[in-house]
């Protein structure tokens, strides 16, 4: 049987054998509580609130009753616990029980012997008559609660109202004050309690009466009024008010009466007075000198835009310039070699031109790296952050270093003894420091030392100024060299600000490395003083550890020339013509279009294709929006990105889809070759796996 809803314990007082236990086994069956008691004694002892019946054998009562009588006689008004007598099957037709309790018991007799269906109904019955009693306690409680809250919110709003220097009312429809504060004892000199109860007329006398009689009739109509008047004090002094008259609503939504605020506004009328007077007599003074300042100030910013734009003209002119000299040299190695090579074609001469045609290699090379180096600085660049640990990265360069900086110099790395994660471009990491390496060598030309040292840093708000507060892996390259004074410690990060000799830097490798951590979220600090010495401080956020991808095994190796089909969208002429024959010249076969455009034709078709390779920045929809089409019609289908500058890839990881690689532009043949070969054998692994 499942229990019905009910409220209470049920007591159980039955003396004899296993009765007890009995009866308390059929009801917590139906999920009822019960609690046991040996006598009626200790039953009146844990009598509570609680209690939802009695049940009791007629043996329980024979030693009599006057306990329990005690206990039921302490009841609240609102208790009448109910009894159930279970008789005993010996017993007389009239129950000695009749005689010990009387009929004002709320008792149930049942005789015994009693199943557990009819006892549990007796019992169920009865708990949910002492819920309703429960019930009637409850809002008892919250009435009485009720009662309690109303008049301490009562005293505390007189309180409240009496301690205002406003005038607080209420006022029925009769006109006469219902509530009042005690500031009207010291407007009108009646206490309060000759205010309430008498006609409006009667306390602020006949006139105010007749003047503001027609508003009091419109708010008693359901409008709200706030006016300004100017009310004397009784001595004749000035007082200036502000009234608002509020109608209060019935809950049938008639309006019974109005409420009254008034405020004594003298004082800030008096000083708005005053501070119109003071404003003026400062318009005249205002107005001579606002003519002056405005030839003041149109010669200033005059000024100031004559040297912003000498500035920015200044900064512009050295940007290009630096470029313009740089790629000027870069380029001339490029087209003088390549302009021999031509020439010596045609003579018919094929002798020496590998030493020409390096030349146009290393000088396109250096090209690349100045615009890498742009590119880092403008932190434009494609990073591909992956977790790294400084510690093993710093340990990694020294043997570099050593074969960098050459013999004069004496390389000492210092690492933590705490692990430093954090997520990072290793390539570009790596060329940041070398750079910062070999500005250190150029400041020692006699030789010296580099220190090199990795440790954690906690920084607090304003510990340093060009640092925020955070966790960071401090990377700290020192030299024993001359030093830079303050003016060349603020110039260390301008693009092509060099104080190297002409032919001997580019002043990029700074602006660089400045990009680079910028981009990667950190920051960078030089700490110089003449005659002793730089140390150039590598701020890298750190990072909770994350576990290495799991080495896989060796892709399944693709045979060259075997055909694989490969789409290129390419929108530059010389390097679309570039690609294709070293693909085709590699093996492969090759389609090439010019623009996304072309390209969702084949990729649309039921032509097989192996690799799609494409320029990341297309007109029209870019690369990376074609690579999304792509792999909607061809899940498994490798991407390999082309990208000379691409602002939306420059983090690789977020860029990069599993079975997307990407290359950046300009790239060896070799490189873009092996680029191929990588991402057609990746594909082959997968499908594979």
């Amino acid at each position: 049987m499942q229990a019905e809803a009910c409220g209470g314990v049920a007591h159980i007082v039955a003396p004899f054998g296993r009765d007890a236990a009995s009866m308390a086994s059929v009801l917590a069956t139906a999920g009822l509580s019960t609690r046991v008691a040996s006598t009626l004694v200790e039953l009146s002892r844990v009598l509570d609130d609680q209690a939802g019946v009695l049940l009791i054998t007629e043996e329980a009562v024979a030693s009599g009753t006057e306990p329990l009588l005690a206990a039921l006689g302490d009841q609240p008004t609102w208790s009448d616990l109910p009894v159930i007598l279970l008789r005993s099957p010996r017993a007389h037709r009239r129950s000695p029980f009749d005689s010990l309790l009387p009929r004002t018991v709320n008792v149930v007799e049942l005789d015994r012997p009693l199943g557990s269906i009819s006892l549990l109904s007796a019992v169920q019955g009865a708990l949910r008559a002492r819920e309703k009693q429960f019930v009637v306690r409850d809002q008892m409680r919250a009435l009485a609660e009720s009662r309690s809250a109303l008049e301490r919110s009562e005293a505390e709003l007189r309180l409240i109202a009496d301690a205002m220097p406003v005038l607080i009312a209420f006022v029925d429809r009769s006109m006469h004050y219902r509530f009042a504060n005690k500031a009207y004892e010291a407007w009108f000199d009646l206490p309060v309690g000759e205010v309430i109860g008498r006609h409006i007329r009667d306390v602020v006398g006949a006139r105010v009466w007749e003047e503001r009689l027609p508003i009091m009739q419109q708010v008693l109509e359901g409008q709200e009024h706030v006016f300004e008047v100017s009310w004397p004090t009784r001595e004749g002094q000035r007082r200036d008010c502000e009234v608002r008259y509020s109608p209060r609503r019935a809950v049938d939504g008639t309006v019974d009466g109005f409420h009254v605020f008034v405020t004594d506004i003298t004082v800030a009328r008096q000083a708005l007075e005053a501070s119109r007077q003071h404003a003026q007599e400062l318009e005249t003074v205002v107005a001579e000198r606002t003519l002056e300042l405005q030839a003041q100030m149109e010669a200033r910013e005059a000024s100031e835009a004559a040297l912003r734009q000498s500035q920015k003209m200044e900064a512009i002119g050295q940007l290009t310039g630096g470029i313009a000299h740089d790629f000027n040299n870069m380029l001339t190695g490029i087209l003088s070699a390549l302009d021999i090579v031509r020439l010596r074609l045609e003579m018919g001469r094929v002798d020496d031109l590998e030493r020409f045609l390096d030349t146009a290699t290393a000088s396109s090379q250096r090209a690349a790296a100045l615009t890498q180096r742009l590119l880092a600085f403008s932190r434009r660049q494609s990073l591909d952050a992956r977790p790294v640990e400084i510690n093993a990265l710093v340990g990694a360069m020294q043997q570099l270093l050593r074969s960098t900086l050459g013999e004069t110099i004496q390389i000492r790395a210092e690492v933590s003894d705490t692990p430093l994660h954090a997520a990072l471009d290793t390539n570009q990491f790596e060329s940041a420091l070398l750079n910062l390496a070999i500005n250190a060598r150029d400041a020692m030309p006699n030789g010296g030392e580099l220190a090199l040292r990795a440790f954690p840093l906690t920084l607090s708000d304003g510990e340093r100024a060009t640092v925020p507060a955070g966790d960071y892996a401090v990377v700290a390259v020192s030299d024993t060299g001359a030093g830079m004074p303050p003016e060349v410690v603020e110039r260390a990060f301008e693009p092509f600000f060099t104080t190297k000799p002409i032919g001997k830097g580019t002043g990029l490798g700074m602006s660089m490395v400045y990009g680079f951590m910028q981009q990667s979220g950190g920051h960078i600090a030089i700490d110089s003083q003449p005659g002793q010495g730089t140390t150039i401080s590598l701020f890298i956020p750190l990072v909770d550890a994350v576990a290495g991808p799991e080495p896989s095994a060796d892709p399944a190796p693709v045979a060259l020339g075997a055909g694989q089909s490969i789409l290129v969208v390419e929108d530059d002429p010389q390097v679309r013509m570039l690609v294709t024959v070293v693909l085709e010249d590699l093996g492969y076969t090759v389609e090439v279009v010019g623009d996304a455009d072309g390209a969702l034709p084949v990729l649309a078709s039921t032509r097989r294709l192996d690799l799609l390779v494409t320029d990341v920045g297309l007109p029209g929809m870019n690369g990376r929006q074609l690579a999304e089409i792509a792999r909607q019609t061809r899940p498994e289908l490798p991407v390999l990105f082309m990208t000379g500058y691409a602002e939306k890839a420059q983090e690789r990881s977020a860029f990069l889809e599993p079975g997307m690689s990407m290359i950046a532009k300009p790239f060896p043949l070799e490189a873009f070759s092996d680029a191929v070969r990588s991402a057609l054998a990746d594909a082959v692994s997968d499908a594979s796996a």
